[in-house]
């Protein structure tokens, strides 16, 4: 049974960072892409960075520069260093996997639960 668990959402200032996880199993995550995406209240969900299982990294424009997503498949994580948050970051997070390199949603077979990001001051 796939499964993945996100972690390490919370509150922080304008300016901060944290460090999302992704923890999965159930699969050979080698064979798969994994990205990060977030839905915003009233908003759809958005594409922020993906990594292929050939390591080809692509970013959303509004995060390049702060956001860096990696993989340790040895260890089934991924992950989200979000640097540099505004309060427009604020959203649900959530790990995907699927076989295509994109930001669509629609090209993910597989989901988290989410987890929450908040920036306010």
């Amino acid at each position: 049974q796939v499964q993945l668990v996100e972690s390490g959402g919370g509150s922080v200032q304008p300016g901060g960072a944290l460090r999302l996880s992704c923890a999965f199993s159930g699969y050979n995550t080698r064979d798969f892409n994994m990205a990060w995406f977030r839905q915003a209240p009233g908003k759809e969900r958005e594409g922020v960075a993906v990594i292929g299982f050939t390591w080809w990294i692509r970013y959303a424009d509004s995060v390049k520069g702060r956001f860096e997503i990696s993989r340790d498949n040895a260890k089934n994580t991924l992950h989200l260093q979000m640097n540099g948050l505004k309060p427009e970051d604020t959203a649900m997070y959530y790990c995907a996997a699927g076989p295509h390199s994109t930001l669509s949603a629609l090209d993910y077979n597989y989901w988290g639960q989410g987890t929450q990001v908040t920036v306010s001051s």
